[in-house]
């Protein structure tokens, strides 16, 4: 899986095949590639995902608040509400599963809250399926190349559903409103909820608060924005259109999510928005 230095990523990515899968995750992958930079932003999506590194086993992130996280080189990266910088050296080979809104639920023996921030290990999580999990995807890949390691993380997922695979049609929907910037207290009214069970129930389906993950969605929304324009972004265009009060609140919230300003945002490619080079 290795590839010459300063290579930019190769990457395959599917939807997955096992039709109990498809409500639960939005894509799944492997990506290949090496960096000339050291080190890189990642930065919150509001969802949560499923690392493996191929490359060596471990993997680490150092968010903005709170003690470094290092794990063996299978991990669930819990949903976060901050950047964490991370290692593109961990990046050279990785099958990844990105999670829809409340998908990563089925999979966990706790609210989705209990990984909110953390890089938990899969050893942790799932016992010995976690532990060997990797070992196992290595022989996959070997054996027939990244499309069947995929196969062999379909099945592995579709074993370690603790619970019933389909996701709450309201927490769904309830993350579909907040997603498009409706109000907290709408969203809880048009499902005829209180605030208080409102944020219980996305607590522990989708790891954040419903404000919390309202705001990640719209800094999200901004994000494909700018990456979808040409030329110099207009901030205080971007900030009306976003839903920002004005510029000003714009530049704190990027700040918050991003810890950086937005002048000063330069993602790896503007397919990777997530990803910002810090050196090289």
């Amino acid at each position: 899986m290795s590839r010459s230095a300063a290579e930019p990523p190769v990457a395959l990515t599917v939807r997955p095949s096992a039709p109990a899968l498809v409500p639960l995750i939005a894509a799944m992958g492997c990506t290949e590639g090496r960096f000339a930079h050291s080190a890189e932003l990642a930065l919150p999506t509001g969802g949560a995902q499923l690392l493996v590194n191929l490359d060596e086993d471990a993997l680490s992130s150092s968010p903005s608040r709170g003690a470094d996280r290092r794990t063996g080189g299978a991990a669930l990266h819990g949903p976060s509400a901050q950047p964490a910088v991370i290692d593109p050296a961990q990046q050279r080979a990785v099958l990844w599963v990105a999670f829809r809104p409340a998908g990563a639920r089925p999979f966990l023996s706790a609210p989705v809250s209990e990984i909110r921030d953390e890089l938990a290990d899969l050893g942790e999580l799932w016992g010995t399926d976690g532990a060997v999990l990797r070992e196992r995807l290595l022989d996959a890949v070997a054996a027939g190349g990244p499309r069947t390691g995929l196969k062999v993380l379909e099945t592995a997922l579709l074993g370690r559903a603790v619970r019933s695979p389909e996701p709450d049609p309201a927490v769904r929907h309830a993350a579909a409103l907040l997603d498009r910037g409706t109000s907290v207290r709408e969203v809880a009214d048009r499902l005829g909820w209180t605030t208080g069970r409102l944020a219980r129930t996305c607590a522990e389906h989708l790891g954040l608060t419903p404000k919390r993950y309202a705001r990640i969605r719209r800094f999200q929304r901004l994000l494909g924005r700018v990456n979808a324009g040409h030329g110099a972004p207009d901030w205080a265009v971007l900030a009306a259109d976003c839903g920002y009060h004005d510029q000003a609140h714009l530049i704190h919230e990027f700040r918050a999510f991003a810890g950086i300003t937005p002048t000063a945002y330069a993602p790896r490619s503007p397919h990777e928005r997530n990803h910002v080079p810090l050196d090289g």
